[in-house]
């Protein structure tokens, strides 16, 4: 039998390690930025074209490469950052595996220009497949220009799972959020097809959160500034009076880098115990700056997850830092005069005698003597005073049965007859249901009980209605007297613009206020609140941004769930026979009755064998 290990090639090696660094345009981005800071450029530009499907071009002045570098920097593995596997844990660069330069060339067409300051000449490369087409000098400045093209052309098996140029262009925004916010020190430009979406010139952290997230946030953030001998700690924390149910920022770097780690998020969390609602996160923008042997970020590909040696001390140094900056900036208003032209109000003493105005007394009232005032009497005959306020129960039964306009019907009394059975494909003149703690339908069928939430079958049958209704048709929709205002990030709003004409079908109307800031005029029929309305807006966008392949089928699935969540009756509400026989027949009428689009169970049965075994 022959040998059936084989090694494989450069190219298809290169290809397999780009599905772990390279997932999508932003992942290129975040990448070859990376890349530029750690060559100290101090600018950045990043064009894009169709949300970098067609073109991802960046630029910088960073210290650049000489021909031999340019050409050995696509080679898997190679990299200048560390020399030895001891180096790894001395990190201070972004980048140091050496994958993604050659994971980038591996499913793009790649075109390098770069040079040195002390080189009158640089060089251009260009890279299709993994394979160098052509390495030539070329008049270019100081620093690297990256153009990739037309990315996972060779794949396409991954360009086919790329989803909306909309929906990959927010997760650019995501990613160049991050990398902006802790690199405030680098100007940035972002462009997309051919309009500057950001400009940032150079700051203080502060200024750069103002200029990403906008100037409104600057008065709801609390400096924090924690040094010790194990870590330190330097940014900002929301004060408890901007904390937000949905679009919360949160943000947490080490050396320069993001992170995600909840085992810190939840020390965060824990220092605003009893200052915010459970169902509400704080806003944090916090710098850690540790000791490089101290953290291992070669856990995961992406190196967003950081080990920590000192987890434990460092979470309690970042409660007991938060809990302090909390303390220092309450909100708490101290009690102050203002005595500026206050008037002067004068103060009672034994001393000085004050004008007052003569009150006439009649000394002989005493209103427990009758006849002392003959313009008051008393009254003592109590059974005169509540002659007409008893009547006969029978009387004023038919007082009230003689005013009433109200017809009332007779009841059946222990009639089993008239408790019908409209299912197992029996059908009756009059049904009976009876409503259990506002929740449940209860009716009786052949085989036993029939119990329905009346929550999630009002659900089932309006996704229904919604769904069926999306093929092009607007839905009724009520206009809102006092408009509500829609707070987005800027990778929210991406998604808004394209989701807009599905919106619309539904019965929403927007419009924009400037910025990520749109105003809520119209609703669908059927919603109680608007603050129903927001969380349903933002819950859709961010299930698009998260969603499938098919992002237009999602979005209908999306938005017809949702309103037909918030829309749909609440438990609670107290249905007469009438709400409750149509509710019935309008669920039963649907193919998949028994599961709401979410997956949960709409209705249960219990035999008579189980109810048997009960007794």
């Amino acid at each position: 039998m022959s040998d059936v290990i084989k090694l494989l090639p450069d190219s298809v090696a290169n290809q397999i390690a780009a599905g772990e660094v390279i997932q999508r345009p932003a992942s290129v981005i975040k990448e070859l930025v990376e890349n530029a800071i750690d060559a100290h450029a101090t600018n950045i530009q990043i064009i894009l074209k169709d949300a970098g499907r067609t073109l991802i071009q960046i630029i910088d002045n960073g210290c650049g490469m000489s021909d031999t570098d340019a050409r050995l920097a696509f080679e898997r593995h190679s990299t200048s950052k560390i020399r030895s596997a001891e180096d790894l844990f001395s990190l201070r660069t972004m980048g140091f595996r050496g994958e993604a330069l050659a994971s980038i060339a591996a499913i793009a067409q790649l075109e390098l220009r770069t040079r040195r300051a002390e080189d009158e000449l640089g060089t251009k490369i260009v890279i299709n497949g993994s394979k160098c087409e052509s390495q030539e000098p070329d008049m270019c400045p100081k620093g690297s220009n990256f153009q990739i093209k037309n990315l996972f052309y060779n794949v396409p098996a991954r360009r086919k799972f790329l989803k909306s140029n909309q929906v990959e262009l927010s997760n650019i925004i995501k990613e160049f959020e991050k990398l902006a916010l802790v690199n405030n020190n680098v100007d940035f430009t972002l462009m997309h097809n051919g309009a500057v979406m950001y400009k940032l010139q150079g700051g203080s952290f502060l200024q750069r959160i103002t200029n990403l997230l906008g100037r409104s946030i600057e008065g709801n953030l609390i400096p924090v500034n924690i040094d010790t001998s194990i870590v330190k700690i330097s940014g900002y924390i929301g004060k408890p009076s901007a904390a937000r149910k949905r679009n919360y920022l949160q943000y947490l770097f080490v050396n320069e880098r993001y992170m995600r780690h909840p085992y810190f998020h939840k020390a965060i969390l824990s220092s605003y115990s009893q200052l915010i609602p459970d169902d509400e996160q704080p806003n944090y923008f916090l710098r850690f700056d540790v000791d490089p042997e101290s953290i291992d970020v070669n856990i995961h590909p992406t190196k967003t997850e950081i080990k920590f040696e000192n987890e434990m001390p460092i979470w309690q140094i970042l409660s007991a830092g938060v809990k302090e900056a909390l303390g220092r900036f309450s909100e708490t208003p101290s009690i102050e005069f203002d005595v500026e032209d206050a008037p002067e109000i004068p103060a009672y003493t034994p001393n000085t005698s004050v004008a007052r105005p003569e009150i006439n007394v009649d000394k002989s009232y005493n209103p427990f003597v009758q006849g002392s005032r003959s313009q008051h009497t008393v009254t003592t005959n109590w059974d005169e005073l509540y002659k007409n306020f008893e009547k006969k129960k029978s009387s004023a039964l038919q007082d009230i049965t003689d005013n009433s306009s109200i017809d009332i019907p007779e009841l059946p009394v222990d009639d089993d007859t008239n408790v019908r059975n409209v299912f197992d494909n029996e059908v009756h003149q009059q049904s009976v249901y009876i409503q259990l703690k506002g929740k449940y339908i209860l009716a009786s069928i052949t085989s036993g009980l029939m119990i329905i939430d009346q929550h999630r079958a009002h659900v089932r049958v309006l996704f229904d209605q919604y769904m069926s209704k999306m093929e092009g048709t607007s839905l009724s929709s009520q206009t809102v007297l006092f408009p509500e205002v829609l707070h987005l990030t800027n990778s929210q709003n991406v998604v808004l613009n394209e989701i807009m004409p599905d919106l619309e079908l539904m019965g929403f109307t927007l419009a924009s206020l400037g910025g990520s800031d749109w105003s809520i005029n119209s609703i669908p029929a059927g919603f109680d609140t608007l603050s129903h309305v927001t969380d349903t807006l933002i819950q859709v966008i961010d299930s698009v941004e998260n969603g499938g392949e098919s992002i237009k089928t999602k979005v209908h699935e999306h938005i017809a769930l949702n309103v037909a969540r918030s829309a749909a009756l609440p438990y609670g509400r107290t249905l007469n026979q009438e709400e409750m026989d149509k509710l019935v027949a309008d669920l039963l009428r649907l193919p998949e009755p028994n599961y709401t689009p979410d997956g949960k169970n709409v209705i249960n049965t219990i035999t008579f064998e189980q109810i048997s075994k009960l007794f």
